[in-house]
């Protein structure tokens, strides 16, 4: 038995840089092209930002508060500085969520990052900067109504 643990530590070493460093790419839609375009965009900034990567799975995330318009908005693109940006397309609406309370004509919406990114990014030094809701943005397409008018 002795002889197998340097190859077992070895071994769960390998397994948790791989889990940490492998790319994931899960977004609904082709984020790239729509950023890079020239459409008319709306960005919002996160209202509070929750960053406990230690609690598991779904214990980082942003909630921001968007204006009723974008309700029927086709998908969403969440940019988090230093993290990337995720394709995403929207379902619930809340009026609350961690004592945030959406303001009359306002919803709120709750994105997470991966639980792995946010570690990776932690171990890189960089705490502070997935902390900031300033660095967490979301940005919608303009409605039709509104691209129509212009």
């Amino acid at each position: 038995m002795r002889r197998r643990l340097p190859y077992i530590l070895i071994f769960l070493l390998s397994l948790s840089i791989i889990a940490l460093w492998w790319p994931v790419n899960d977004s609904d839609c082709n984020f790239e092209a729509f950023i890079a375009s020239k459409t008319t965009k709306f960005q919002v900034h996160a209202t509070k930002v929750i960053v406990q990567p230690w609690r598991g799975r779904h214990h980082v995330y942003g909630i921001f508060m968007i204006p009723d318009e974008y309700k029927q908005a086709p998908f969403f693109v969440l940019t988090v500085q230093g993290a990337g940006s995720y394709c995403s397309k929207q379902f619930g609406y809340k009026q609350n969520f961690d004592d945030i309370f959406a303001e009359p004509g306002t919803y709120l919406v709750k994105k997470a990052i991966r639980t792995r990114k946010t570690l990776r990014l932690i171990l890189q030094g960089l705490y502070s900067q997935v902390n900031d809701k300033n660095n967490w943005t979301l940005t919608f397409p303009e409605p039709k109504a509104n691209q129509d008018n212009s």
